[in-house]
C-alpha cells in the first residue's frame, strides 16, 4: 500500500470510513451508488471520513459518542441506530459499551429532551437485544 501522503483524500476517507463503520456496510453504502447520488457519496467521504473523522484532536471513540448525540438531537434514527451499531462491532480502542451508549443518551434527555432520548433507548435497546448484549422484553 502507498504512504496516506499519496493517497486521495477519498482514499483516506474511505480508510477510515470502513475502520468507523465496517465493511459489509461501507460496502452496501457503495453498492447502492448511482447517477443521482454518487457525488454526495464522493463528498461524505472525502469530507466527513477524510476532513474530520481524520482529524487528530478527537479519537473514533470520542467521535462515535459525539455523532451518537448528534443524530439524537437532529432525531436521525436511522443514522443514530446505523451508528449504535458500529460503535458496538467497531475495533477494541474506539469500540462501545452498553453503558456508553445509555449515558450519551442520558444526557441527550437533558439537552435534546425527554421525547428524543425515549426514542434513542428504544431503537438502542433493540440493537443491543438483537446482539444478546441485554435481555430479550419480557
Amino acid at each position: 500500500m502507498s504512504s496516506s501522503n499519496s493517497m486521495s483524500d477519498y482514499d483516506k476517507g474511505m480508510v477510515n470510513r470502513r475502520r468507523v463503520l465496517g465493511d459489509a456496510w461501507v460496502d452496501k453504502s457503495t453498492a447502492s451508488s448511482n447517477a443521482f447520488n454518487a457525488e454526495f457519496q464522493n463528498l461524505i467521504t472525502r469530507y466527513a471520513w477524510n476532513e474530520v473523522w481524520g482529524r487528530p484532536a478527537f479519537g473514533d471513540k470520542t467521535r462515535r459518542l459525539m455523532v451518537l448525540s448528534t443524530m439524537i438531537a437532529l432525531k436521525a434514527y436511522e443514522e443514530f441506530a446505523l451508528h449504535v451499531r458500529a460503535g458496538l462491532d467497531g475495533p477494541a480502542e474506539s469500540r462501545l459499551t452498553p453503558d456508553d451508549i445509555k449515558e450519551v443518551i442520558l444526557q441527550a434527555a437533558i439537552y435534546c429532551g425527554v421525547p428524543a432520548a425515549n426514542h434513542a433507548f428504544s431503537v438502542a435497546g433493540d440493537i443491543l437485544r438483537e446482539k444478546g448484549l441485554i435481555a430479550a422484553k419480557v
